[in-house]
């Protein structure tokens, strides 16, 4: 059987580190409402200002964790697809990304020139956001529509608190887990804090609480990208055995004026400094494949404010990138949607 695909979908990357090319990228990132979710000509004038200083910016930034391969994300990517490869026999696996190169609607009408007939849409975030998977779905179910190709469609669903996920990730971070440290930090990407208010399908639960994510309701927590990666962060820290106080959540990677989700990465790092932490692990599980916000933002801005805070050492935890335990998981997971 090799009409049914498996397309693993991450974010994308910028075709190389040049300022034109990153700013062909942010130009298409920065642009999709799902991740700005702003009237069209707001959002245009409010990308342009942006294009005008972050692309020289941002592609120092990438140029200081390329390799050889290119992007970390789109080289690790192609990893796992290689682990996952034998744990699908039903077709071919392929990657896209949506954002950059491999672009999603290409690869769709490849496959469907291929002769495929199914496939099983995987994009690779643990939680539910519409700035990363809807936007995916969308595109995806939009190109099957436009190019009217005869696919059937299968989404795998966000996997924020799989077992079996969870014990990949334990399984991934165990070799940093059992060195001495005095504190983990778990750093997921953030949000505005709209993104979450519009979602919100009681209209009256989001963010009215300090704990209001720890205890959403099923109904919220469907939807709530915070609570659920509130809700990977404690099935992690169970998991793996880690004692209350010894481990927390915040959320990294704010971009421009709007009130966005708390605690912020940056804020803790202070915090745990001045509190007396000296070695701190890092790990970033809104990812799972190491990127540029993890990579440099973390790795490298993240550790020399840490150590000019006062830390002695912030060791940054890889994400589950292709470990076996997480191929076979991931396919598991595919399977079974």
């Amino acid at each position: 059987m090799t009409d049914h695909a498996l397309l693993l979908v991450n974010l994308g990357s910028p075709a190389s580190t040049s300022v034109a090319d990153v700013r062909r990228y942010l130009n298409q990132f920065l642009m999709d409402p799902y991740v700005i979710d702003l009237p069209w000509p707001v959002r245009r004038l409010l990308v342009s200002l942006i294009l005008i200083k972050r692309p020289e910016q941002s592609a120092h930034a990438y140029a200081s964790i390329w390799w050889d391969e290119g992007s970390p994300l789109v080289v690790l990517t192609r990893r796992l697809q290689a682990a996952i490869t034998p744990h699908w026999p039903h077709g071919p696996v392929e990657v896209a990304m949506r954002y950059g190169q491999p672009a999603l609607p290409q690869v769709l009408e490849r496959l469907a020139a291929q002769g495929v007939r199914k496939v099983t849409l995987a994009p690779l975030y643990p939680q539910f956001a519409d700035s990363t998977v809807t936007t995916v779905v969308e595109q995806a179910r939009k190109t099957l529509a436009e190019q009217k190709l005869a696919m059937e469609l299968r989404v795998l669903q966000p996997f924020y608190d799989e077992p079996d996920y969870i014990d990949a990730l334990v399984a991934s971070a165990q070799p940093y887990l059992q060195q001495e440290y005095d504190h983990l930090l778990l750093s997921f990407h953030g949000l505005p804090e709209r993104h979450l208010k519009k979602l919100d399908p009681t209209g009256s639960h989001c963010l009215q609480s300090a704990n209001c994510c720890e205890t959403a309701c099923p109904q919220v927590r469907k939807v709530c990208y915070r609570s659920q990666c509130l809700a990977s962060a404690a099935a992690f820290a169970k998991a793996a055995g880690i004692p209350d106080g010894k481990w927390s959540a915040s959320f990294q990677s704010r971009l421009g004026r709007a009130k966005w989700i708390e605690p912020y990465t940056e804020t803790r790092l202070d915090e745990l400094a001045a509190a007396g932490v000296k070695k701190l692990l890092v790990m970033c599980p809104a990812f799972v494949a190491d990127c540029i916000e993890t990579l440099e933002e973390i790795g490298d801005r993240g550790k020399e404010q840490f150590i000019e805070a006062g830390g002695e050492a912030l060791v940054l935890v890889p994400c589950l990138n292709d470990h076996p335990q997480w191929a076979q998981v991931l396919a598991g997971m595919c399977e079974k949607a």
